[in-house]
């Protein structure tokens, strides 16, 4: 019975949760930005690039490696866990509560593969930032903002159509069975 039951119990999640995400992790990635405008990735001095002349700790230290390095933390955690992410729990525990219920639900695996894109931009930016190249961190924080903004504001989610593009070219997660 219980297997009935599980068979019948709608696959998916409600899709305002990933745009809620979007929007916090938009936020922090936004203050990024600024912190890397105003910081050591674009700082300049007569010799040169700062961050040329910056020792590793130094650049590990600068305030926008640290927001992004927690920004790419929860993206490694939503990837890896999107069920205790952050996010999720609060959009589940505090928001979804007081929301009508969803009208649709969405596939999970467009969205999880999209924080696996956000993944790797922040996580190369960070990488690029440890190695002192002017302008990485800053241009990778702002890549993700522009992803996470638009998911949160539009429901436009760039990670989620490179999903379906890929899908499509059979790279990537194979459709479901119809009986599934």
């Amino acid at each position: 019975m219980s297997e009935r039951t599980d068979a019948t119990a709608p696959r998916g999640i409600d899709p305002r949760g990933p745009r809620f995400a979007a929007g916090i992790t938009a936020v922090l990635l936004l203050i990024a930005v600024f912190l890397g405008l105003t910081g050591l990735s674009t700082a300049q001095t007569a010799e040169g690039w700062e961050i040329s002349s910056a020792s590793v700790a130094e650049r590990f230290l600068d305030p926008a490696f640290l927001l992004l390095l927690v920004t790419t933390l929860l993206f490694v955690w939503g990837v890896l866990s999107p069920r205790t992410a952050p996010w999720g729990v609060l959009f589940r525990r505090l928001v979804a509560p007081r929301l009508s219920p969803p009208t649709e639900l969405e596939d999970p695996r467009p969205p999880r593969f999209a924080q696996g894109v956000g993944l790797f931009v922040t996580a190369l930016g960070l990488v690029l930032q440890l190695f002192g190249v002017p302008w990485a961190l800053t241009v990778a924080a702002a890549a993700a903002f522009i992803a996470a903004f638009l998911n949160a504001v539009f429901g436009l989610c760039l990670g989620c159509q490179l999903y379906l593009l890929l899908q499509r070219a059979g790279i990537v997660g194979r459709a479901r069975p119809a009986s599934a």
